[in-house]
């Protein structure tokens, strides 16, 4: 995908200039169309890293054609691309997506990523839609920027898990499918685009951000017990409200990660990373005496837990050993 760049101008007559004037003018205009380029080059080429395990990834918006050529991911792109195929079924319902773009989230250390990311382009290609409708941006792993962007392209977009695919038309967000399909690939796209897309996966997740958007921290805590239960009865496993606190901690949303924290050792009270998960949160918010009870409460339900022993040792060692 490349973008063109148009300048409109209003020349000034040669003949009136000397022909010193002429070279500077020529000189400036040159200075000005080489920065223009390297701005865009700079904008299509995403920064590379190394991660904790010292694996080769991939930040930033960046061409679909990186995945298919570089030797790092090409292996996983191809493999997982060859596993998609059409129905055979009806596809007429494909016009409606003509002016559909589609925002791609990924983080090439995923493995939902690996494997749904190239099914899908698999899929839009196949189904005779232009493959520049859609963009990709890589975002981190580790735990510094967890699922960020190098210069926060997934801010204000909700983004919790990856891949996430953001279907837009005129800029505005209208269906999402987020990590994998609720129902299988052609299916969902089927339903985006009569306008019966399925809800997300990730119900909790997903209440509990809309609710951060438009609702303060204070006036949450006012409804606490409301939005609990609903939070309950939308959540699918620990792991939903897990990630979902790392990713608001990361991203320097630490009420909000501590909110989510806490909801997630009250609805599950016997899973020892749910609390903690919660005391570390209470140890960043300098909450230190909650962050024990937290912490003790994780070695009762498993005391083998690496996390609670170091913390209550660094915490509480005048009571360790007992």
């Amino acid at each position: 995908m490349t973008t063109t760049t148009f300048f409109l101008f209003q020349p000034v007559p040669l003949y009136l200039c000397p022909s010193a004037d002429i070279n500077n003018i020529m000189k400036k205009v040159l200075l000005i169309a080489l920065l223009v380029a390297a701005q865009a080059l700079a904008a299509q080429t995403p920064e590379t890293y190394t991660n904790s395990r010292g694996d080769r990834h991939i930040a930033g918006p960046f061409d679909l054609d990186l995945l298919r050529t570089d030797t790092t991911f090409k292996k996983w792109y191809d493999t997982n691309s060859q596993k998609f195929s059409l129905k055979g079924e009806s596809t007429k319902w494909k016009k409606s997506l003509k002016n559909t773009q589609v925002d791609i989230y990924l983080g090439t250390w995923c493995g939902d990523s690996k494997r749904w990311v190239p099914q899908f382009v698999k899929m839009w290609t196949d189904l005779g839609l232009s493959e520049d409708r859609l963009k990709f941006t890589a975002l981190y792993d580790g735990i510094e920027k967890y699922k960020q962007g190098p210069n926060q392209e997934e801010k204000g977009l909700n983004i919790h898990r990856v891949p996430t695919f953001i279907f837009k038309e005129k800029g505005e967000e209208y269906a999402r499918i987020v990590e994998f399909p609720r129902n299988d690939l052609e299916q969902d796209l089927a339903q985006i685009a009569v306008g019966y897309a399925s809800e997300p996966n990730y119900r909790a997740a997903t209440y509990l951000l809309n609710l951060f958007e438009t609702t303060s921290i204070e006036d949450i805590w006012k409804e606490a017990n409301k939005h609990l239960s609903e939070v309950y009865h939308l959540v699918g496993k620990d792991s939903e409200l897990n990630t979902l606190g790392y990713v608001l901690d990361r991203s320097d949303r630490k009420e909000q990660a501590l909110l989510v924290f806490q909801m997630n050792s009250i609805i599950y009270r016997y899973t020892p990373r749910a609390f903690a998960n919660f005391g570390k949160a209470l140890e960043d918010a300098d909450r230190k005496e909650e962050a024990i009870v937290a912490f003790k409460r994780a070695l009762e339900l498993d005391p083998k837990n690496e996390t609670a022993k170091e913390r209550l040792a660094v915490l509480a060692p005048e009571e360790e050993g007992q």
